[in-house]
């Protein structure tokens, strides 16, 4: 069997130029990306981006239109499922209904006669903390205690790569995020390649070493969770994973080390190196945790941005955090996370406020966001008057 040369240890995944056409439309447009060896990936997006159906292509359980799928440098595109060194947890369990739990989690090892393995299977069940319900039915489970059992028979396998389609959707939030980080201890313990599908980004961050976020089958960044948050690339990635400020308009002044858009008659400054785009229309941003909220005008100062007069429009309070929806004149409207240090919101509805934030905090994306972000200055019109090349 071809799992056999990839015995006990991760392989890399490697996708060189795959499209994927079904009539009538195209699920993966251009896709290309590798993935080392014994690392925790994630693809992130969200629904219909081409996620899943990476997935399957992988899998074998879907054929590419066109391009390779390379598994430990071999090329495994023609190969059916059982023949590649690959297991699969999907957001349905399929578990066998007449077997026990500790049965549906030694099944793989018994076919392949491997030693012990009842006392392997109960192994992995203890990594999942379902041991205890070993000699149940799937159908006496939860669906979340089912996902776990799946999850635990793809890991006992020791697959070469582990593909994972929405694993942890079933479970309720505090068992989730206990089993994202149990996750990531199984992937470091057993050394596989984990490649995880989710629409989660939390998820994605908490786990992946490497995340690429996908966008109508195609991906539009790639990098390592800090990198993709801090420094997003493109409107989509800014929006769709956490949260961000946004403002187009033109630049007004560059130097060596900053540029200066004007917003409006507002002058926001972002660093060069965090700015894709450097003349013209841009759009720039600002995540909401990074700025500071006051009830008096703080001035100008170096290194600084500051924004307002606002009116606080609304205070919703998280647990962790407070959140602060401001309006301001001209700008629109500006959303604010403020950690809870005292009780109660630091300021009500009705308020009037500034909002600052360090320019090194403060990012610029490769394409213009018209109506895209959190804050939306001047129309399209008002746009392409300034600059009719600048309108994507």
């Amino acid at each position: 069997m071809v799992a056999g040369s990839f015995a006990e240890s991760g392989a890399d995944l490697e996708l060189v130029g795959i499209h994927k056409r079904f009539p009538g439309f195209t699920a993966i447009e251009e896709l290309s990306l590798k993935v080392p060896a014994g690392s925790f990936f994630a693809l992130l997006g969200p629904s219909g981006c081409g996620k899943t159906t990476t997935l399957r292509l992988v899998a074998g359980l879907e054929e590419p239109t066109s391009g390779q799928v390379l598994i430990g440098g071999k090329d495994v595109t023609g190969m059916k499922p059982f023949q590649r060194p690959v297991n699969t947890v999907f957001q349905s369990y399929a578990l066998f209904p007449h077997m026990t739990v500790i049965e549906n989690v030694a099944f793989g090892l018994r076919r392949r006669k491997v030693d012990d393995p009842v006392a392997k299977a109960h192994e992995a069940l203890r990594l999942v903390e379902l041991d205890h319900l070993a000699a149940r039915k799937p159908l006496q489970l939860s669906g979340g205690q089912q996902q776990r059992v799946a999850l635990a028979r793809a890991v006992v396998n020791r697959p070469a790569l582990l593909l994972l389609d929405e694993p942890l959707g079933a479970l309720d939030l505090k068992l989730r995020r206990q089993m994202q980080l149990e996750l990531k201890t199984i992937q470091t313990e057993v050394g596989l390649t984990f490649v995880h599908v989710t629409h989660d980004q939390e998820e994605a961050m908490t786990m992946a070493d490497t995340v690429a976020v996908m966008n109508k089958g195609a991906i539009e960044q790639m990098g390592a969770p800090e990198e993709l948050y801090e420094l997003p690339t493109t409107v989509f990635v800014a929006n769709f994973l956490g949260q961000s400020n946004l403002f187009t308009g033109p630049v007004v002044e560059s130097t060596g080390d900053t540029i200066a858009v004007d917003i409006a008659g507002t002058r926001i400054v972002v660093p060069t190196a965090r700015a894709q785009r450097h003349s013209g229309i841009v759009t720039v941003g600002v995540r909401p945790e990074k700025l500071s909220l006051v009830t008096e005008d703080p001035g100008p100062a170096a290194g600084l941005n500051v924004i307002g007069p606002g009116r606080v429009v609304d205070v919703s309070f998280s647990g962790v955090s407070t959140q602060y929806i401001v309006e301001v004149p001209r700008l629109g409207t500006m959303v604010c996370f403020a950690q809870n240090m005292v009780f109660g919101p630091v300021v009500d509805v009705g308020a009037s406020v500034w909002l600052s934030w360090k320019v090194d905090h403060g990012f610029g994306l490769d394409d213009v966001a018209e109506q895209a972000g959190a804050v939306q200055v001047g129309s399209a019109q008002d746009i392409a008057a300034l600059d009719p090349e600048a309108v994507l």
